[in-house]
């Protein structure tokens, strides 16, 4: 159980541990999962099904990244452990004969020394200055065995929790869809025109055509205040767990040549809107694979492309967070982690968010409205 591993946690992390890291990461992990599974729990009964859904999501995605982290961690901390004892074993032997000989002669025996009293002072400094030694090197070996068996304990228990984290996520996210595609209560500012949106995605080759036509897919009058993002330009989380794998305009292993950055995410991930913002478009796209606009400030457009499951209805105004898709690929099994713990890899991040921004029609750097690090 989750729980009983969080005791194991708890126990690694008041260990005598040079690199508390992992430990805390690891204990942090647990936590998290176990919280979250408790939130989706609860998200049945919320009155925003779909705002505590998201937070659920996001719980299970943040504990198993840390989770993954704190194993491979602990992994390596293990194997160095091990290896050092394995290489000071007769050090270890030959301690542990003195110490044993030491706690079978009583301390006036250990003191005498056939040539007299003086031999026997001399006998006494020497006992006295190694005995805290030896002593120091027992309590460094009995922690370092200490260390190992709990360490030990971790990657038994690694695969039941990783088990109950991937099927909690995922069962969050199935709840997630659900309540996403029942939702009726979000604020619209204009209706789809859907003839014009299906000829647009019919006669459009490129983003560049996608941006500039989508003025034409509204149906009536546009109402309400529009979003406005303009005073977070630059601190605007990116909208999605990932890493950057290419920039602004950097050319790929094909030589191809993209305004905007590409994210790599492990499968399944959630992509949210960071900021409040307009739904303008969502659907699939040439080779793009399912794409979603969205219109953050006045003549300002996010666009998201790659993901397998997009949310929410065109012209729909969405609060900050509120998720927009999930990305494609199959969650790995508990042997394929386990197995990249063992080989010293990290999580494998599968899939890709390709992410482009818009000012008026022209591509600018994502990095000039994106926290981008």
């Amino acid at each position: 159980m989750i729980r009983a591993a969080a005791i194991v946690f708890a126990l690694w992390s008041g260990a005598a541990i040079a690199e508390t890291g992992p430990a805390e990461a690891a204990q942090a992990a647990v936590q998290r999962i176990e919280s979250a599974a408790l939130m989706l729990d609860d998200a049945s009964s919320a009155d925003d099904r779909v705002a505590a859904l998201t937070e659920t999501v996001r719980a299970y995605e943040e504990g198993l990244i840390s989770l993954r982290e704190g194993l491979r961690r602990a992994s390596i901390r293990q194997t160095t452990l091990e290896q050092k004892l394995e290489a000071k074993s007769d050090e270890i032997g030959n301690l542990l004969g003195v110490l044993q000989s030491m706690s079978r002669s009583p301390a006036p025996v250990l003191l005498l020394h056939p040539s007299g009293a003086l031999g026997t002072a001399r006998s006494g400094m020497i006992v006295a200055d190694v005995t805290p030694a030896l002593q120091d090197q027992a309590n460094e070996l009995k922690a370092e065995l200490e260390e190992v068996a709990t360490l030990r304990d971790i990657q038994a228990n690694a695969a039941e929790m990783l088990s109950e984290g991937l099927d909690g996520a995922q069962a969050a996210r199935t709840a997630l869809s659900e309540a996403v595609s029942k939702r009726e209560d979000m604020p619209q500012r204009f209706v789809e025109d859907q003839v014009q949106m299906a000829l647009l995605i019919a006669s459009v080759e490129t983003l560049d055509a996608l941006a500039s036509g989508l003025d034409d897919t509204i149906n009536g009058d546009v109402t309400g205040v529009a979003p406005d993002a303009l005073a977070l330009r630059g601190e605007i989380p990116l909208p999605v767990q990932g890493r950057i794998l290419r920039g602004f305009n950097e050319e790929d292993l094909a030589g191809i040549v993209r305004p905007g950055t590409l994210i790599a995410t492990q499968p399944r991930t959630m992509v949210v809107t960071p900021v409040a913002a307009t739904l303008r478009f969502r659907g699939q796209l040439l080779d793009y694979g399912n794409v979603v606009v969205t219109e953050p400030a006045a003549g300002i457009l996010f666009i998201y492309a790659g993901l397998a499951d997009v949310f929410g209805e065109v012209g729909d105004v969405l609060p900050a967070g509120t998720p927009v898709g999930l990305m494609g690929g199959d969650a790995p099994l508990v042997d394929e982690i386990l197995t990249d713990l063992d080989a010293g890899a990290g999580a494998r991040a599968t899939e890709s968010l390709y992410l482009e921004v818009r000012e008026g029609q022209t591509p600018v750097d994502p990095a000039t409205w994106f926290a981008i690090e």
